[in-house]
């Protein structure tokens, strides 16, 4: 095709000019050039590589559509957002060909034609360019879009160019286009596309690299998948790419393609590596960038987007943004483990949120911790690095994540992570903030232990009470729960500033003396147990002890789960109440109790339980959300699922009791064990496990407490919203919660408060579709499972009788049932279902809204499919052999993403 010309000065670069060069974009607008430009126009301007062309911008797109597609565009606005309901979807679809065939049947303005064809051939006569969509929503920090609009390839000739960009306006329609902002919350009607006209490269080998490790989130790795030519077969996954992992600092080549020949040579990896490395620094992020190599030998790029699937580094709160580079390869890697995970949530949690957790922990712990994605992470890096540190580790971590302490040992084989002894000087030195190699912290207590040992020396006496007296520390935790509720009862008239002032009161008044008051008694429970482990080492296992702790009386949380259970109960008695809770959805439900209009015996029993337990709620540590007393959906989904348990046997209540008496049984039993050995021993062991049942099911008090703040705060908070919506400092009542104490003051002062809210928000939406959340991540954002399931796939012999293998492309796991697909016109997928087709495009891609997992026979790790399949968060393995042929429909299989395997 020959060598690429300079780039035309098309349009003489006026920003509302229909027509721009590349070179003249770095300056341009998102709303005016679109993400694809953008980029390109930045790229050129910093000097890299990149074909010449002009962008015809969004103001040609504007005057071309007709007047009704915003009609349309609001329809679609408004339509629903399920992805699971089939009418929604038939909706959508049916509002989408109603604007994409408004756009392909509307002349293009005579001025536009006339700008594409003068731009057009001042590239040259006859000239092979590619047609490229540029959407304003594309190529954005939270969602890349990618592949979403059409572009066209080897297009030659000013008629063909002219009505290459009438489809490409049209394909901002299609239905993937309009399912894919639907599900990013982006407005159809605020949408606006532009055009890149590119001069075609003669391609040698082309393709695409990551600039981290998308499988595995590694940011100093980059990955490169290659093949010999265009490089839309890559993109596409209509070919097995060469894949490549290499060291982005050194060069270094991970991992090579195994079994074949190699399409790109060391040198032109590394360079490949360099020019990757470079735009990610220009555009301060991770990037997705497609390259081609032309048949010279030269190396171009032709966009570049960010990657929009990657975990957030560790760090990303305290400097502002995604780290550098520099950062995420330091000298000092550390390692971190979810605690949010540790406590079964795995939504984000609001800043404020994140905010209080952190003020109730304070600053004088042995731990820290830092909130990427919006979840809390313990830095388990001192630990890890000392011995005594890492035996503690070793017997924590089975008991609190079974999947983290499995890839834990992996973990301690990392050289970057070896055990640290410091000097006898180092050991003397108090302890630096982050716990570096060489502080006192690795290898024997600080400051901080002392502190905590101190602590636990103010609980030896109540804790000593609770043993003697177990029924007083019973009553005991009654009357401190009475005296809660009327400390954090605020004297109403109040105005919002007192409001606020009362949750800040509450919070730094009442945890530390709630945890002094309520902890020693379950702690002498537990105390117990370990006491009558002890006492029954050689005559019992330790896993006999576990029936002990079942049923056990005096939790408040069964106890609260038993009166509900009562309470369907009585609903299921009453001939008005009974069928109503089984046919209405929750959703109905809750706005009839709003509304007072539940039947008599509902509306009253709910309303009774509530005034009990309605200050506790889903993810409840997370004070941002929304109490049971908001929002009582959820406890109305229980009591319908109640109604519907048929065999009396399984009634919670007899469950409970069952537990109870077999625990008491346990008891006798194991004592009397203990009694052949020893009379005394045989009593004492009675006398522990008894004590352990009498106390330990004040476990679930403290939180309790503690939510019961949480609650109150929430509340006063909401109503403070609720004055700083009517002045218009925010938007909604619940902004509250994606700002600081201090900022709700500026706010009550009268600032406006919307653009900080904003950006907040978006990040807690895009954390909100989150799939997969790293159990252990490292400073350099490495997933240890996925990066430990990975290298053991690589590994792992390639196929078995019941194993397929490919290449790792999305981690996660998933078990559904299979549905081939060879042709996505027509297909459907239920909810959760596998889909196993021969590869994907853009059309492809409302199927996998409601996929489990994806497997493909061709592509790679950044093919589309891939790309959209870890933006959905769904497992997904590629370049699986036959995987149409060997699948069948309805068979029943495990996809791991991170592995590379499809096991039944």
């Amino acid at each position: 095709m020959g060598s690429v010309s300079p780039d035309p000065k098309a349009g003489g670069g006026a920003r509302d000019s229909l027509v721009v060069g590349l070179s003249e974009l770095a300056s341009g607008s998102l709303a005016l050039v679109g993400g694809k430009a953008l980029n390109l126009g930045k790229l050129t301007a910093a000097g890299f590589p990149v074909p010449p062309g002009f962008c015809l911008t969004t103001a040609a797109y504007r005057m071309a559509v007709p007047a009704a597609l915003d009609g349309v565009a609001s329809r679609l606005d408004g339509a629903p957002a399920s992805h699971s309901d089939d009418g929604a979807a038939d909706v959508r679809d049916e509002l989408a060909r109603h604007a994409r065939e408004a756009v392909a049947t509307a002349p293009v303005p005579p001025d536009v034609e006339a700008a594409v064809r003068r731009a057009y051939m001042a590239m040259g006569d006859d000239v092979a360019v590619a047609v490229r969509s540029s959407a304003t929503a594309e190529d954005l920090p939270f969602a890349s879009f990618a592949g979403q609009q059409d572009s066209f390839m080897d297009i030659v000739g000013a008629d063909a160019v002219v009505q290459a960009v009438r489809r490409c306006w049209a394909s901002l329609w299609t239905d993937r286009a309009v399912a894919y902002r639907t599900a990013n919350g982006i407005s159809h009607r605020e949408v606006g596309l532009a055009v890149v006209v590119q001069q075609m490269v003669d391609a040698g080998t082309s393709g695409v690299l990551f600039t981290a490790n998308p499988v595995t989130g590694t940011r100093t790795e980059t990955v490169i998948d290659a093949s010999p030519g265009p490089g839309q077969a890559v993109v596409s996954g209509a070919v097995n790419p060469d894949h490549f992992v290499v060291d982005t600092a050194t060069g270094r080549v991970l991992q090579p393609p195994q079994g074949r020949k190699q399409s790109l040579a060391l040198a032109q990896l590394r360079e490949l590596a360099s020019l990757g490395d470079s735009a990610q620094s220009l555009f301060g992020a991770p990037q997705d960038v497609e390259w081609v190599i032309d048949a010279g030998g030269r190396a171009w790029l032709t966009q570049s987007r960010p990657i929009t699937t990657l975990y957030p580094l560790p760090e990303e709160e305290e400097s502002g943004g995604e780290a550098s580079t520099d950062q995420a390869a330091g000298t000092e890697p550390r390692v971190y483990l979810c605690g949010t995970l540790l406590q079964g949530l795995t939504g984000p949690i609001t800043p404020m949120g994140l905010s209080v957790l952190s003020l109730m922990r304070g600053n004088n712990g042995p731990w820290k911790y830092v909130n990427p994605g919006l979840r809390m992470y313990v830095d388990l890096t001192p630990f890890v690095r000392s011995k005594s540190g890492r035996r503690m580790l070793l017997r924590m971590l089975p008991l609190a994540d079974g999947r983290s302490a499995a890839v834990f040992p992996a973990l301690l084989e990392d050289p970057r992570f070896s055990i640290v002894r410091p000097s006898r000087k180092g050991r003397r030195r108090k302890r630096g903030r982050d716990g570096t190699a060489g502080s006192a912290a690795t290898e024997r207590p600080g400051t901080d232990g002392i502190q905590n040992l101190g602590l636990a020396a103010q609980f030896i006496p109540a804790m000593v009470r609770a043993l003697l007296w177990p029924d007083a520390e019973l009553r005991r935790a009654r009357n401190y729960q009475r005296r809660l509720e009327a400390r954090l009862a605020l004297r109403l008239p109040a105005s919002p500033a007192r409001r606020l002032r009362h949750a800040e009161d509450v919070l730094g008044t009442t945890v530390s003396g709630l945890i002094q008051a309520t902890l020693p008694g379950p702690a002498a429970g537990y105390l117990m147990l370990a006491a009558a482990r002890r006492l029954l080492r050689g005559i019992a296992k330790p896993r006999e002890l576990e029936a002990v702790l079942r049923g056990l009386p005096h939790n408040v949380t069964t106890i609260m789960d038993l009166e509900l259970w009562q309470l369907a109960v009585s609903l299921g008695r009453d001939p008005e109440a009974r069928p109503l809770l089984m046919e209405e959805r929750p959703e109905e439900l809750a706005a009839r109790y709003d509304a007072g209009s539940l039947p008599a015996v509902a509306q009253a029993g709910l309303r009774k339980f509530l005034s009990k337990y309605g200050h506790r709620a889903v993810a409840e540590i997370d004070m941002g959300m929304p109490r049971w007393s908001e929002e009582p959906d959820h406890l109305l989904g229980m009591l319908s699922n109640y109604l519907r348990v048929e065999d009396p046997e399984q009634a919670p209540d007899r469950q409970f009791a069952k537990a109870a008496d077999d625990a008491e049984a346990r008891i006798s039993e194991l004592a009397a064990r203990a009694g052949a050995k020893s009379r005394l021993r045989g009593r004492l062991v009675a006398l522990c496990l008894r004590r352990t049942r009498q106390l330990a099911g004040l476990r679930e008090f403290p939180k309790f407490c503690i939510v019961m703040v949480l609650a109150e705060m929430h509340r006063q908070l909401l109503a403070v919203g609720v004055e700083l919506t009517r002045t218009g400092a925010i938007t909604a009542a619940g902004d509250v919660f994606f700002l600081d104490f201090d900022e709700l003051r500026v706010g009550l002062r009268g600032a406006k408060l919307k653009g900080i809210v904003a950006p907040r928000r978006r990040l807690y939406d895009v954390e909100l579709r989150r799939r997969r959340i790293p159990r252990l991540l490292l400073s350099d954002g490495t997933d240890v499972e996925a990066a430990v399931m990975a290298k053991a796939a690589a590994l792992a012999p390639a196929d078995a009788a019941d194993r397929l293998a490919g290449t790792p492309a999305s981690a996660g796991t998933a078990t559904g049932k299979v549905r081939v697909v060879m042709d996505p016109v027509g297909a459907r997928l239920e909810p959760g279902e596998i889909l196993v087709a021969p590869s994907t495009d853009p059309g492809w891609t409302p199927l996998f809204m409601t996929a489990g997992a994806l497997v493909m026979e061709m592509g790679g790790v950044i093919s589309h499919g891939a790309v959209v399949a870890r933006e959905y968060g769904i497992p997904a393995v590629v370049g699986v052999p036959d995987a149409t042929a060997r699948l069948r429909d309805g068979q029943t299989v495990t996809v791991d993403g991170a592995a590379g395997t499809v096991t039944w």
